[in-house]
C-alpha cells in the first residue's frame, strides 16, 4: 500500500497559454522553486493545482 504522506499537501504548477489552452510545464511542491522555473517561461502563471482524488479517497 502507497504511503499518504503527500496527502492534503498543496502543490504548484507553472502553467503556459498557447492557442487559448492551458498547458502545466512543471509541477512541485515547493512554491519558490515553482516560481524560479516560472521564470523561464514567458508569460506563465503559477498556481495551486487542483486537488487530485486518489483511490483510497473515493471509499
Amino acid at each position: 500500500m502507497p504511503c499518504n504522506c503527500q496527502k492534503g499537501k498543496t502543490r504548484y504548477e507553472v502553467v503556459v497559454t498557447t492557442d487559448g489552452k492551458e498547458k502545466v510545464v512543471f509541477s512541485s511542491g515547493s512554491k519558490p522553486t515553482a516560481e524560479t522555473v516560472g521564470k523561464r517561461y514567458a508569460g506563465s502563471t503559477i498556481r495551486e493545482s487542483a486537488a487530485v482524488k486518489t483511490v483510497s479517497d473515493a471509499t
